[in-house]
Parts: C-alpha cells; sequence; structure tokens
C-alpha cells in the first residue's frame, strides 16, 4: 500500500492495522482506529481515536507507526446523534 506523503491535521480516518497471526486459525487478524489526525510525518501517525458511541471507550491518543498500517481511508464525520440508553 502506498500511504500519503501529507495528511492535514484534524482529517477523519479510519486506518486498519495488522495484529498478527491469530495462534488458533493461523490468519492474519486486522484492528481499526477510526479518528482525527493529529500529526503525520511518512512514519508515525499521531492521531486521537474517537470515544466509542455507546460512551463504552473514551477517547484516546494512538500512536501507529507506518509498517503497520494495512489501509487508510478517509471517513466522515460521525452524526451528532445522542447514544442510545
Amino acid at each position: 500500500m502506498t500511504l500519503p506523503r501529507q495528511i492535514p491535521a484534524g482529517a477523519r480516518v479510519v486506518v486498519r492495522i495488522t495484529d498478527g497471526i491469530d495462534p488458533v486459525d493461523h490468519r492474519m487478524k486486522f484492528r481499526d482506529y477510526v479518528g482525527h489526525v493529529v500529526s503525520w510525518d511518512g512514519y508515525t501517525l499521531e492521531m486521537v481515536r474517537d470515544a466509542a458511541a455507546d460512551g463504552s471507550r473514551p477517547a484516546q491518543n494512538v500512536t501507529i507507526h507506518q509498517e503497520q498500517i494495512a489501509t487508510l481511508k478517509p471517513v466522515p464525520e460521525r452524526r451528532n446523534t445522542p447514544p442510545r440508553p
């Protein structure tokens, strides 16, 4: 995958990273992070991961290195709907 040279700060993206091979089924596993870019220098992506929509996880700062990135795509902002009770 070819990564972009620049990603503007504040852009909302989804990043899929490789999470290693599962010891049970021997398949590659992935993990997705959705949030806003703080910085990108071509090697390290600093982002603020969005809080879970259901309130189960707060927003968190995440550092992702380019060799972990499987895909990176822009995504639209989340709708402002209140969480379900």
